[in-house]
């Protein structure tokens, strides 16, 4: 669905996080910030499909920060 998922911390503090995101969907750059609530903001929206976009990023987001993800133990 996704090429090139990205994301980095912008705010890490015990009040908030935050983070930016970014990816290709259809050959089209998309990016925006991911809030510690679940929230997330556009800078640039995909230009269809939206809310199963905004359900991908946020379970991209779930899986690579808030699960507990160790290979190694077993």
């Amino acid at each position: 669905m996704f090429s090139h998922f990205q994301y980095e911390t912008i705010k890490n503090n015990w009040v908030a996080k935050e983070w930016k995101f970014s990816f290709f969907y259809k050959g089209v750059h998309c990016e925006g910030t991911y809030s510690g609530e679940g929230q997330v903001k556009w800078l640039h929206a995909p230009k269809e499909d939206i809310e199963q976009v905004e359900t991908h990023v946020h379970d991209l987001m779930l899986y690579h920060e808030f699960e507990e993800h160790n290979p190694n133990s077993q």
